[in-house]
């Protein structure tokens, strides 16, 4: 509902008390279908526990985000940040670098572990091809003409 206040004629204000915003009902949808995709996954071995809770977790902060969104502004108070959007950026932020810093850490186990297995075939190959030509120069493996 839009109302002037005051003498200010040209000013306007929105009053939102009561009314619901649209991103509170999508906000909940996605939590929904963001829990029951995290539990179908971890159903079919695709995730672990740790990963399961992790996204539960997530999921219902969004819901209970979306569904009463006044309740960033009461922890961005606590943590001394002034707005609760503000809070959710910075905590997104840093979940952010957390991610990358374990897939960075991640790739770098998986490189190491192909260096060793390519190590280890190389190893092997070598070591075929080195009895095969011992075998070759064995005199009693050639045929007598």
């Amino acid at each position: 509902m839009l109302s002037a206040e005051g003498n200010n004629k040209h000013l306007l204000t929105i009053k939102m008390s009561g009314v619901k915003m649209i991103y509170q009902p999508i906000g909940v949808i996605i939590g929904i279908l963001g829990l029951i995709i995290s539990i179908i996954r971890f159903r079919s071995g695709k995730s672990s526990a740790g990963m399961l809770g992790f996204w539960i977790l997530a999921w219902a902060i969004t819901i209970v985000i979306s569904i009463f969104p006044d309740s960033t502004t009461f922890f961005a108070n606590l943590f001394g940040i002034g707005r609760g959007l503000d809070f959710i950026l910075i905590i997104a932020i840093l979940g952010c670098y957390y991610f990358i810093f374990k897939i960075y850490n991640m790739i770098e186990q998986v490189e190491s572990e192909i260096t060793e297995l390519v190590r280890q075939i190389a190893l092997n190959n070598e070591n075929e091809n080195n009895k095969n030509d011992s075998q070759d120069d064995d005199p009693s493996n050639k045929l007598e003409s």
